[in-house]
This record gives structure tokens, C-alpha cells and sequence, in this order.
């Protein structure tokens, strides 16, 4: 597992079977495979890193779309701007986070409203 594995580890041991366990932070493929064979509800691509390095937008949504196609459990997909929501749910994206998207925006109530707005554009 990656460097998150004893993480996932322990919140599996002391959350499941009561609590939903998540996994972000999934550098790789095989990470993320990891994370679902180990019993992860849920994945997560294209969070902010510890260190402020947001992957690229096209990164994610690729990593959402191979994901979505294969795998059973939800996945999250990050959008760090407003612009990067539909290409996530059209690429499967079981949730979109939005975090800075919204917060960090000049007007985080309009955010919202306009991320609701393209939501519910999409098919689904």
C-alpha cells in the first residue's frame, strides 16, 4: 500500500463495519486498487496534497473515467475550479468535492449556485 496504507488500515479496524472508510491522497493506480481490494467505501483523485500540489485537471478526470469503467466502489473527483465539474461527472465521477472551488472563490454563495447549476446540466 502507499504511504497512506496504515491509515486506511487503522480507520478500516476502527470504523468499519458502523462507518463508511474513504481514501484520497492515491498517487498511483495500483494505490487506488490497493485501497479498494483493502476495503475503502469509497476513492478519491485530484485533492490538494499536504505539500499545496493539486494534480492536474485532466489528470483526474483520466483517473475517474478508468476507475468509473472498472471498478465498483464510489469515487470522489476533485475540482479545484468550477470548470472542472462537468468533465468529472461526464467521466463518472460518483461525487464531485469542491472545497476551493467554492470557498475560495470572490463569492462563495454564487459559486455554489453556479456549481449547482452545471450539476444539473449533466445527464444522470
Amino acid at each position: 500500500m502507499s504511504e497512506g496504507g496504515a491509515a486506511l488500515a487503522d480507520a478500516l479496524a476502527s470504523l468499519k463495519p458502523e462507518r463508511i472508510v474513504g481514501a484520497g491522497f492515491l498517487r498511483t493506480r495500483d494505490d487506488a486498487m490497493n485501497a479498494g481490494e483493502a476495503g475503502a467505501d469509497y476513492v478519491m483523485f485530484g485533492e490538494p496534497r499536504r505539500d499545496g500540489f493539486t494534480p492536474p485537471a485532466d489528470q483526474t478526470v483520466e483517473r475517474v473515467a478508468w476507475w468509473a469503467e472498472i471498478f465498483e466502489p464510489p469515487c470522489v473527483g476533485y475540482a479545484a475550479a468550477l470548470d472542472d465539474i462537468a468533465p468529472l461527472v461526464e467521466a463518472g465521477a460518483d461525487f464531485v468535492a469542491l472545497a476551493d472551488a467554492i470557498w475560495s472563490a470572490p463569492a462563495p454563495v454564487e459559486a455554489l449556485a453556479q456549481a449547482r447549476a452545471i450539476l444539473a446540466r449533466q445527464p444522470g
